[in-house]
């Protein structure tokens, strides 16, 4: 009788085509692994595209400040060699004429806008010299230069180039907290009449605390409602929840704008009853308390949406086990069904948040002055008064809001426990 070792064959094991199985197998998985990228390429591409370069590019903005070295790069070399006590001397008003008319004209009207950022005055007086060096055609330049503009003479304009003068800076998220820098790059306050941003900042986060308070008030007994009532009610009060969805944004303001206006619907309604007297009508449009009424009802079904797949499969023999037990409708509900709701309320609470505190199109509508909010200011900053580093360092500042949110919501109840439908 052979012995299992005479029976194995003398060489590798083969395939039906002569190819060695474990190269067969090897090519196999190769395959199975191509097929894989091939399906996870396309949301992955899509993903880096329209997220990742992004954020990226947004990120890199918010602390590029290479402009003013390449355009002024003599210039800020015979600023460093200056003492910034004494009067500033004739090598930097030489280095600066050599620096714009080496310059092209495009680069000197963007970089006269980015020192602009740092003292009021600058893009206005680098446009006007610009344009009147073709007459200056040897030294002095400082004399030159002051005859074209008296501003030439402040020695606060060249201090601030010692602002601009590195390639990476943090200015800009230092510009978002009402602070600055000086010419030696000490952190200052900026002056009283430009501090805003601190402002806006805790203004965004009471509103975006007030809203997601008054969306989770509001949505859980809608939520109950549709989890617990027959089945056709609830698809039809599911019908008005989703709604809004089906209905421009746009088109929903302007019909609060006209609901909350002096003259709307809401006042007529409330001196009609009685309530009001026609010299006591309630200011609630283009302030705090509009912005808060709009974004409520904008944002309720976010909150809705989460609280009601989470109560939907609560079973509600709960309630009646602990009933049975003893405990009040009141204490089950509190003990019992409450508790199981946490992953809801907290995905709600989390998206809610993270919608409003970056939220700019109501507030820009219907807050006016008083309901402006940061990421009105960050809209501003990027198509108005083009400070794209401005408007990056407070989109950055905004993410990393959001990153420790999350982390929060991570450490209290843990993103496994989220649900969101």
């Amino acid at each position: 009788m052979a012995t299992a070792q005479e029976a194995l064959p003398d060489g590798p094991i083969l395939t039906a085509d002569g190819t060695p199985l474990k190269v067969s197998l090897q090519k196999s998985l190769v395959r199975s692994k191509m097929r894989a990228i091939m399906l996870v390429a396309p949301p992955l591409l899509f993903l880096l595209i329209l997220f990742i370069l992004p954020i990226g590019n947004m990120l890199t903005r918010s602390v590029d400040d290479a402009l003013v070295n390449k355009v002024f790069p003599t210039t800020l070399e015979a600023f460093e060699a200056w003492d910034k006590t004494s009067e500033p001397p004739e090598v930097l008003y030489e280095s600066f004429v050599n620096d714009v008319k080496a310059a092209e004209k495009l680069d000197v009207g963007k970089v006269g806008t980015r020192m602009n950022y740092a003292k009021p005055g600058w893009k206005s007086l680098v446009k006007r010299t610009a344009r009147k060096l073709k007459k200056i055609k040897e030294p002095p330049y400082k004399d030159a230069l002051i005859k074209i503009d008296k501003r030439w003479a402040d020695k606060e304009f060249w201090l601030s180039l010692g602002i601009m003068k590195d390639e990476r800076t943090m200015v800009y998220f230092l510009n978002s907290i009402d602070k600055t820098f000086d010419f030696d790059k000490n952190v200052i306050e900026v002056d009283e009449n430009r501090k805003v941003y601190n402002l806006l900042w805790r203004r965004t986060l009471m509103v975006s605390f007030i809203v997601t308070i008054a969306c989770l008030l509001l949505a859980y007994p809608v939520s109950y409602l549709l989890a617990t009532l027959p089945m056709r009610i609830s698809n039809l009060l599911m019908i008005c929840v989703l709604m809004p969805f089906w209905t421009s944004l746009l088109v929903r303001i302007v019909a609060w704008m006209i609901m909350l206006q002096q003259n709307g619907v809401v006042n007529d309604s409330l001196v009609t009853l009685g309530i009001l007297n026609e010299e006591n009508r309630l200011a609630m449009m283009y302030n705090f308390n509009g912005t808060i009424i709009v974004m409520t009802q904008i944002l309720l079904p976010f909150m809705i949406l989460p609280l009601y797949s989470v109560m939907k499969t609560i079973p509600p023999s709960y309630m009646k086990a602990a009933q049975n037990l003893g405990a009040t409708p009141t204490l089950a509900f509190i003990r019992i069904y409450m508790p199981q709701t946490i992953p809801g309320i907290g995905a709600g609470c989390i998206l809610v948040f993270i919608v409003a505190i970056g939220y700019y199109i109501t507030p820009e509508l219907v807050g006016g002055k008083d309901g402006r909010l940061i990421g009105n200011m960050v809209a501003y900053h990027m198509q108005s008064s083009l400070n794209w580093g401005l408007a990056a360092a407070m989109g950055t500042i905004l993410l990393i809001t959001i990153l420790i949110l999350y982390w929060i919501y991570d450490m209290v109840i843990g993103i496994d426990n989220m649900k969101m439908g």
